[in-house]
């Protein structure tokens, strides 16, 4: 499946990252030498990507919009095409992609989670393209412990397709591990055929009173619709502090620019 357009969800409010984000999106705080969401769209960009589309908040949409219109400094992204649109009410993640729907219109499209970065070396869209192919959605996932089913939506498996895809028949958001279907958990990227909008036009508010993208996963499951495509590779929550510190460091040391100084920084604390 040929995808050119992707969606970032970006107008959350970031009050995990707080006070870092009293005053600028959580989306361009910086992880080493640039904002959290420019290594989104880069990873776009290097699956094929060249439109992009950033979901904001009223307060947030001039600063995105302004750090990528200066693309003379971004010749990583120069070839793609970044726009925002805004979300006027804060009703879910489900709602920040249906708010989406006249900007993306009858095409296949990612949604890539500005929290969730990737080391440039790894492919996850990829995957998810082949795994949706030709037709249908496809959702990325883990398997996860326990402890950790009460974070994330979590899909109900069913036949797998090849070691790494599987049809699901449905999901469920943030069941903790009482509830939870199985152990394979939605992490952040998304693969959509334009239908996801038919579906979440129909919800009804679910978990947390907010519009729920993980409730139309589950419709589009129980219709045959999407698939989940299972890959380990290294993923950091940059939504928390640790998890931010945490892909500063590994991400800094990936660099050639910054690895042999940050190395050094490193070995002197630890004396």
């Amino acid at each position: 499946m040929n995808v050119e357009v992707a969606l970032i969800p970006a107008a959350g409010r970031g009050t995990r990252m707080r006070p870092a984000t009293n005053a600028i999106p959580k989306a361009l705080l910086t992880v080493v030498d640039r904002p959290g969401i420019q290594w989104v769209v880069e990873e776009a960009a290097r699956a094929g990507v060249t439109e992009v589309v950033v979901v904001v908040d009223p307060d947030g949409g001039d600063i995105i919009y302004r750090h990528f219109e200066e693309s003379l400094y971004l010749p990583s992204v120069a070839d793609v095409k970044v726009r925002t649109i805004v979300q006027a009410e804060a009703k879910g993640l489900g709602h920040a992609v249906l708010t989406g729907q006249e900007e993306i219109g009858l095409r296949p499209f990612f949604v890539l989670l500005a929290d969730d970065l990737i080391r440039p070396s790894d492919d996850i869209l990829t995957g998810l393209a082949r795994a949706a192919h030709p037709d249908r959605s496809a959702v990325y996932v883990r398997k996860v412990s326990d402890r950790l089913l009460g974070a994330k939506g979590v899909v109900e498996t069913g036949e797998w397709v090849s070691p790494s895809v599987m049809n699901i028949s449905g999901a469920v958001e943030k069941p903790g591990h009482l509830a939870a279907p199985s152990n394979y958990a939605i992490h952040g990227r998304y693969l959509f055929t334009p239908e996801v909008f038919d579906y979440l036009a129909g919800l009804s508010p679910g978990y947390g009173g907010e519009v729920q993208l993980t409730d139309a996963i589950a419709e589009l499951g129980a219709a045959g619709r999407c698939r989940a495509y299972l890959a380990e590779v290294d993923l950091f929550d940059v939504g928390n502090p640790l998890g931010f510190l945490q892909a500063n460091t590994v991400l800094g040391l990936d660099d050639p620019n910054y690895r042999t100084g940050y190395q050094a920084i490193i070995d002197e604390i630890r004396g």
